[in-house]
This record gives structure tokens, sequence and C-alpha cells, in this order.
């Protein structure tokens, strides 16, 4: 029984015949499938990428019926996948894992990527979540687009076999692209898929991905080289400032994508907009307990101040808003800094010089 609610399941329309080199690309998906028996259901983690949605759909071509599962933190979406789904014919459980994933940031088991993206930990966590749905789902095995050698850890082979491990599928992680190169699985075993019929890819080359997208008319799909924001080197500075003074949460970091950002002092953030759009962005974005920040009499950005600021704080706060408002340089500015809780105060100020400024900046 399909869980209530929950849309029939379909493959793509149209089967793709083509040429492949068997031990490239897998035999005709039409050919007699004599070593799977049955109709069974994978989990198929889905980002929007190519790998992703090839790794699909070889499973689909083999009788398998595929969900789909997508996450959403602040550090990625799922829209990707939304549309990635769409194409291939597949129903998506988009799941939320920020909470999840800044407990993981704070300190992951197997360190950081280039940046502060913890690749291998989140792969392990998104293989747990997804392994938590497997029943409910009636499921019976996890596919993943993850290619032998393509990233320098996560998908080393330390970093799969570690996801295998920490997320408790050891034998239930398939993963198409490169299946021929990697122990046999469970579903393999069990006769459930065809290993024949699927992939042995290594490194970094995308040619057979990109081959394999045009036999099976994949057109849409997202760069490898976007995603996950904690690779940007610039946001990954801002973010490390973050968990650096112990601010984790999820208010916090998105409001890291919005406007300058500012460290005043260890127990106090600014953050200020840089046009209109920014500023309304600020106000929906606000933490709790953060107070705004803004010049009157003048125009001029709105702030959000964050942490636990002292009355010395709040000077340094609104001489740095005062600096970005319209008004000369050397004349004192009237600032207001409020909270949603009533507390209001105006403050007169001199705008801090450009040089200053840029000393907070993160």
């Amino acid at each position: 029984m399909d869980p209530e609610g929950f849309k029939p399941f379909c493959r793509a329309a149209g089967v793709v015949r083509g040429g492949f080199d068997s031990h490239t690309f897998p035999p005709d998906s039409t050919s007699e499938r004599s070593g799977v028996s049955n109709i069974v259901r994978a989990l198929a983690l889905v980002s929007g990428g190519l790998d992703s949605v090839l790794a699909a759909r070889l499973v689909m071509e083999q009788g398998v019926d595929v969900v789909g599962v997508s996450f959403e933190s602040p550090f990625f979406g799922a829209d990707g996948a939304r549309e990635a789904a769409q194409d291939i014919g597949i129903d998506l459980v988009v799941l939320d894992i920020g909470e999840d994933l800044l407990k993981v940031i704070a300190a992951p088991k197997y360190g950081f990527g280039k940046h502060m993206n913890p690749c291998i930990d989140c792969h392990v966590l998104m293989a747990r979540r997804a392994g938590e749905r497997m029943a409910d789902l009636g499921a019976s095995f996890v596919v993943t687009g993850e290619v032998v050698g393509q990233r320098p850890k996560s998908q080393m082979r330390f970093g799969l076999e570690a996801v295998e491990r920490e997320s408790g599928l050891a034998g239930l992680i398939v993963r198409p692209l490169s299946a021929k190169l990697l122990r046999p699985t469970v579903p393999e075993e069990k006769g459930w898929i065809d290993r024949e019929k699927l992939l042995g890819l290594h490194g970094r080359t995308r040619k057979p991905q990109l081959e394999l997208a045009r036999k099976f008319g994949i057109t849409r799909y997202e760069s490898p080289a976007g995603g996950c924001l904690l690779t940007d080197e610039n946001y990954a500075r801002v973010f490390k400032d973050l968990r650096d003074h112990g601010e984790l949460s999820v208010p916090n970091v998105r409001m890291l994508t919005v406007g300058r950002q500012f460290r005043l002092c260890p127990r106090a953030k600014l953050v200020v907009g840089r046009n209109h759009a920014e500023n309304e962005a600020l106000f929906a974005l606000k933490p709790a307990h953060a107070r705004f920040v803004k010049a009157i009499d003048c125009r001029g950005p709105v702030a959000v101040l964050s942490g636990r600021p002292s009355d010395d704080d709040l000077i340094v706060a609104a001489r740095v808003v005062a600096r970005y408002a319209d008004t000369p340089s050397d004349r004192v500015v009237r600032v207001r800094i409020w909270s949603e809780d009533g507390d209001s105060r105006e403050l007169e100020v001199i705008p801090f010089p450009v040089g200053e400024v840029r000393k907070l900046a993160v």
C-alpha cells in the first residue's frame, strides 16, 4: 500500500535505446532482465545535479520504482531537485535538515573540505535521514549519484565507506554510476538490480555523464559547481565568524546572505542593508531578541544588531549605520535603536571614517 496521500509512482515516459558500450554504459534497457524478478522500490537522493538524475534513471531502467528524496537547509535548496524529479517522472519527498546540519557543522567528525563544507558528515546525515524514511515509503534501498574520485574527500573510497558505516545503511546504498568499482550491494546480490547494467565511472571527467544524458534526453540539470553555500570562499568566511563566536542558529545563518556583515566585538554582530530589498529582507529575517538600528531625520539603511551588546557597542553600531546614511560624514546623526518588545533609544553620533568601518567588516 502506498502511504496515505502519496501519489502513484511512475517511470519516465519512453524507453531510451542506444548502443552503449558494455564496460561504460548499460545494455539496452528493453532487453530481458533475467536478474530482476520482482518490482522493488528505491529512494533516490536527488540534488538536481546531473549525476543524481542519471543514477535515478539507471535504476528506473531496470524496472525499479523510484521515489526521490531531497533536502533543504540554509545552505542549499531543493528547487533543482523538484524540477529534476518532474522531468524524469518521479515523486519527490523534501526534508528540512537545517537544524541537524548546524549541529553537524559545530563539530564534524570527518572535518571540513576546502572551506566550511563538512561534506562527508553532511552526506552521512542525508543518508541517515533517507534511511529513516525507507520503511514508511515502502523502499528497500537507497540510490545516490556519487562517482568514485570525483570529489577530493566525500567521493573518495574512504568517504563513501564512512557514509555507509555511519548512516546504518551498509550494503543498502547503490551508486549506479560507479557500482562496478565498488563492492556488490545487497540489492545486487539479491537480484533486485542487475550489476552488469550499472556503470564503472571514475574521476572528474563529465563526458560519460553528458553522453548518457543525451541518450536519456535529459537536458535540464544544475551545474556541478553550484549548490552548497559552504563551498563558497566569501560565504565560508562570514559563516566561520558566526560559528567561532558560538552564534550558530538557523535565523542567524539566514542573515549571512543579506547586507554588509560587521563584527563589533565577540558578543555583538551588526548586519547593514545595502538597498531597499535588503532592508526589507532584514525586517523579515531578524532573529528574536535582536534590535533594529536606523538613522532618523535622513535617509539610510536598516541594520540588525544581534548578540549581547553593551552600551558602548550600541554607540559603535550607531556610528557604523550613520556612516551609510545620506548625510555629510562630519555631521552629527541621530540614530534610533529599538526592539520589538518596546525598548527604544536614540543616540547622536558622528559617523565612523571609512577606514574604521572596514576594520569591523567580517
